[in-house]
């Protein structure tokens, strides 16, 4: 009988020994995936955010192009003030500014011109043209 108490007490001796060891391995072992974890995290966060501007590009692409449906491309050159006031984001003003800045080669000449805000460049650029 001594002899099994001896057995059941190394046993028990030896289980906590390795519960003790493995909750310590285990500790060190949660810390390492945690760090692994951050650093993965880190390498990729850049190119998650850029995926998320892409993916808001796509979606206000796809918004503008629904919303505009078939309709063609306005030319800055020949398109009248009321026309060009339908513009997003244009107004009266702002298509007398159009007008008064014609001929155009290009459409971003309303920026480079300073014709339009970057803002307002960016609701419009979609919906214009020159020829």
């Amino acid at each position: 009988m001594r002899f099994r108490w001896r057995g059941v007490a190394a046993a028990l001796l030896l289980s906590l020994a390795g519960v003790l060891g493995c909750s310590d391995s285990a500790a060190e072992r949660e810390a390492k995936i945690r760090e692994e974890a951050r650093k993965a995290a880190e390498k990729v966060k850049p190119g998650v955010e850029q995926a998320g501007r892409d993916i808001k590009a796509a979606a206000e692409g796809a918004r503008e192009g629904w919303e505009r449906g078939s309709a063609a491309p306005l030319d800055l050159n020949t398109a009248s003030a009321e026309v060009l006031a339908t513009l997003p984001g244009i107004g009266k003003a702002d298509a007398q500014r159009i007008i008064a800045g014609r001929p155009y080669r290009d459409r971003r000449e309303l920026l480079t011109r300073k014709i339009l805000t970057e803002a307002e460049y960016d609701r419009v650029r979609e919906h214009v043209v020159v020829h």
